[in-house]
């Protein structure tokens, strides 16, 4: 690793520091869920090493809980890990420097914070994989390990909600989406996502109002972002 690359992936691990403590906490809430929710200690800690995205194996603990048949869990899941298919195709702009390895492993690591960081980070200059994984790669074995710690002393917590935990996810999305507050139409794309999603949330159910808000937002955004990028091309 050259000296540059080394400063780039510590700069990475610094800056995913204050996002640390929040999966430290969200990892062992969903252990002590998995295990409250029937999963063995093993399938609790597989599933975060596999899948590594806490949204979805909440969703899957709910319904596996509601004993569903598996075809619904899996639509369920896929509803909602349909962000990451948006995740991929924005931040793969930004990846024309990464080799197809860089990209494809990258592309697994893509949790929320490390597309929020990579986002604002090619903002303000060239997206390197230094930085990419030295933000991300740290987030990998504290989701798993503290998925596992949480798995082991799941039980000794019998209300989650008498500590506010039910809350850290809302929490959690919340502060990813005001780091995109200073990006044109934000507002109007904010408010449009969220009035459908809960619209749909009201009268269709869960999780189908993920997709539904995100692509009404995409759609918004688009349409008011043409007469801007015309702009640009005319002058």
């Amino acid at each position: 690793m050259t000296h540059s690359n080394r400063d780039h992936f510590l700069e990475g691990a610094r800056d995913c520091l204050p996002i640390m403590l929040a999966v430290i906490f969200f990892a062992m809430l969903f252990g002590a869920t998995g295990v409250n929710n029937g999963l063995s200690f093993g399938e609790t800690v597989f599933s975060s090493a596999a899948v590594f995205a806490g949204a979805s194996q909440f969703v899957f603990l709910d319904l596996y809980g509601q004993q569903v048949p598996v075809w619904s869990i899996l639509l369920a899941v896929f509803a909602v890990n349909f962000r990451h298919v948006l995740y991929s195709a924005s931040l793969g702009r930004y990846m024309g420097n990464f080799s197809p390895l860089q990209k494809y492993s990258g592309f697994f690591l893509l949790a929320d914070p490390v597309f929020g960081a990579g986002e604002l980070r090619a903002q303000k200059q060239k997206l390197t994989p230094a930085y990419y994984f030295g933000y991300a790669v740290p987030l990998y074995p504290v989701w798993v390990g503290c998925t596992a710690l949480g798995a082991g002393f799941g039980k000794l917590i019998t209300d989650p909600q008498a500590f506010g935990f039910d809350m850290l996810l809302s929490i959690y999305f919340l502060s990813l989406l005001m780091g995109f507050r200073s990006r044109p139409n934000w507002l109007s794309s904010v408010l449009a996502s969220g009035i459908v999603s809960v619209l749909v949330f009201k009268y269709v159910g869960s999780p189908w109002h993920i997709m539904s808000g995100a692509l009404v937002g995409i759609a918004l955004a688009a349409f008011l972002g043409k007469p801007e990028e015309k702009v640009e091309k005319d002058a």
